[in-house]
């Protein structure tokens, strides 16, 4: 799992996602951590608690069955959906504008800078400055170049940030996000 968190809905489009290749291994190697290494562990304790007895009263057997419930419906879910991610792997431009992949340095009107990195739906992750293309605050960069004033709609209301900077490198000191 990425960061914290899954995404809400699966997507049984069969559409292609774009995904980063980093952010493309980061999925296979979550996929591989837990067929190799939670599944089995949970399993072991599934079999432990179910030799115990009565399983209509084994908290820990049920608790076991549910956790093995979850590991296998997230291995399906990445299985299906590694199969349609396409991967992003050419850098994108480097003429100031915002695209797919890009590093951005946003400036907000209290003069906060934050630096964000767009990525696909399947990979952002907010605690490493990762936001999904289809978020409103990369929609209303996407397209844009350094200089440009952009609004972002939001539900506690607009946000005005200027962009301060885009680059196709990630940077080598992070700014706070």
């Amino acid at each position: 799992m990425v960061g914290t968190r899954q995404r809400t809905r699966p997507d049984e489009s069969g559409k292609p996602g774009y995904i980063t290749a980093q952010g493309y291994r980061r999925l296979e190697l979550e996929a591989h951590h837990l067929w190799t290494e939670k599944r089995p562990e949970v399993t072991k304790a599934l079999a432990a608690a179910a030799a115990e007895g009565d399983r209509s009263e084994n908290a820990e057997y049920i608790y076991r069955k549910k956790q093995l419930g979850e590991i296998d419906r997230r291995l399906r879910f990445l299985g299906k959906r590694l199969d349609v991610l396409k991967i992003v792997s050419d850098k994108p431009r480097d003429d100031g504008r915002v695209y797919f992949g890009c590093y951005v340095t946003v400036e907000d009107e209290d003069g906060k800078e934050r630096r964000y990195r767009i990525v696909g739906p399947d990979e952002w992750d907010t605690e490493r400055g990762e936001i999904s293309m289809d978020s409103p605050m990369a929609k209303a960069l996407l397209g844009k170049e350094e200089g440009d004033e952009v609004v972002v709609k939001r539900p506690r209301g607009d946000l005005v940030l200027t962009i301060v900077e885009v680059s196709v490198d990630p940077p080598s000191a992070a700014l706070s996000t």
